[in-house]
């Protein structure tokens, strides 16, 4: 891709500082918006950026900015949703430890626009270096005139305050986050009330994830109409993706929305391939919450055509030969892993975080657990695939919020592409006893009119 958007100045030695930030055009969208801007003008910049949202939904950030209750009578909230907890993405904390003055920056230039004069940090609370990082950032700005009351001699005062949670996947939904910020357990709202309408305090809130956020700055700067011309269609701009797994260059990448996914795999500027030269043979392209595709799906449409990393292209065919884009967690499976055991390591991860508010979430995430360990563990029985099929189809869509979407899809989607693999480990049960005790007692092919050849348990 061209020159980078968000990750430009990562590699200047001491740019979390300040004052290297500051020579380098730092806090210059804050001037060019207090001092040469109205708030509606900001918010009409966002919103011809075609910024989407970052964390995952991908919604339209300039129409959410929309939705926010101005006619109220009561404070409004900007909260920054630093709780990244989704497996596979880590690309938010990269940009925080690296440009938190990016994040502090696009803060307040959002404030601004919103009208807002109190704002929240919600971070994750394992991250408790990078509450170190931004509390250090945070100091700066108020100590250079960035933050405080009257900004820049202007009529806009802001305060930014840090909160860190207790290290729950589901405080990543913004209205458990909010409650978790109320001082309450961590459990979703059931919507609506929106919190543009009843958020934080029951007062308008908005809620933005970090790379969101970060974004801002640079808008303002470029405008919003340069900005759009970045990407493809409806997914404009640029996109961090969190790249790992079997792959021989992870990482954290910018993209410009449109790249092939293809090229983002095996070009030797991005993931440079697959390790030890082995064949790809399934990605999780946005997190572990969304469906996995095997090689051929994510390389190619199901009219063909190149797989582009954008929201419309990985969506396409919906979840029969479809995924999401998400988070941009990007988790690559070369031809040696066992979807029975990733499966599995997930579906106990979604078991051990759903906040067991709703039964289908709450009982469905266990026994979807306990089914694939039996089949797993060499004890399954040829009726226990359908039937997780059937449970994920009764827990998608029958929860408050979307962790329920979150735990059933990568079970329904894993059983869809790969089921042979699912039958033989009931088939050969002996066989799966000794190979999940460690021991490769023999090499097994799948095909299944995928490109995989030679997989191994192990």
């Amino acid at each position: 891709m061209g020159k980078p958007v968000l990750l430009e100045h990562i590699r200047i030695p001491g740019i979390r500082q300040f004052g290297v930030y500051r020579s380098h055009g730092g806090y210059r969208p804050v001037e060019k918006a207090l001092l040469e801007m109205s708030p509606t003008e900001v918010g009409q910049e966002v919103t011809r950026s075609g910024l989407r949202g970052r964390g995952g939904a991908g919604f339209p950030t300039g129409l959410k900015w929309s939705f926010l209750n101005r006619k109220s009578d009561k404070p409004r909230y900007l909260v920054c949703n630093a709780d990244e907890s989704e497996p596979g993405t880590f690309k938010d904390r990269y940009l925080m430890e690296h440009l938190p003055h990016r994040l502090v920056e696009g803060l307040i230039v959002s404030s601004y626009a919103l009208g807002v004069n109190t704002c929240y940090i919600y971070i994750r609370g394992e991250f408790k270096y990078l509450v170190r990082i931004l509390e250090h950032a945070i100091r700066e700005a108020k100590e250079n005139g960035f933050l405080g009351e009257r900004i820049l001699g202007t009529d806009f005062s802001l305060e930014i305050h840090l909160h860190p949670g207790a290290g729950a996947y589901i405080c990543g939904e913004e209205t458990a986050l909010l409650e978790s910020l109320e001082g309450k357990r961590g459990n979703p709202r059931i919507k609506p009330p929106y919190p543009a309408y009843k958020g934080l305090y029951d007062c308008p809130t908005v809620v933005n994830n970090v790379e969101t956020l970060a974004a801002v700055g640079p808008i303002i700067n470029m405008g919003g109409e340069a900005y759009a011309g970045l990407g493809k269609g409806k997914s404009t701009g640029t996109k961090l993706i969190s790249a790992c797994g079997h792959i021989n260059r992870p990482g954290v990448y910018e993209i410009e929305m449109g790249l092939p996914v293809e090229e983002f795999i095996f070009s030797d500027e991005y993931c440079n391939g697959i390790r030890s030269g082995r064949h790809l043979k399934a990605v999780i392209p946005g997190g572990s919450s969304v469906p996995v595709l095997p090689a051929d799906l994510i390389l190619r449409t199901a009219k063909n055509e190149k797989r582009l990393l954008t929201y419309e292209s990985l969506e396409e065919g919906g979840f029969d030969s479809g995924s999401m884009l998400g988070s941009g967690g990007f988790i690559v499976y070369d031809e040696t892993a066992c979807m029975v055991r990733n499966t599995l390591n997930l579906t106990r991860f979604y078991r051990h975080e759903s906040c067991g508010q709703c039964s289908p979430c709450r009982e469905g995430t266990g026994w979807m657990e306990k089914v694939l360990w039996r089949i797993e563990h060499g004890e399954g029985r040829w009726k226990d695939i359908d039937l997780l099929v059937n449970i994920a189809r009764h827990i998608e869509g029958n929860t408050i919020c979307p962790f329920g979407d979150a735990a059933a899809w990568p079970v329904a989607s894993a059983i869809r592409h790969f089921r042979e693999e699912f039958e033989y480990h009931v088939e050969y049960p002996d066989e799966v006893r000794v190979i999940t005790h460690g021991n490769l007692v023999r090499e097994t092919r799948f095909t299944g009119g995928h490109p995989v050849s030679g997989i191994r348990f192990r």
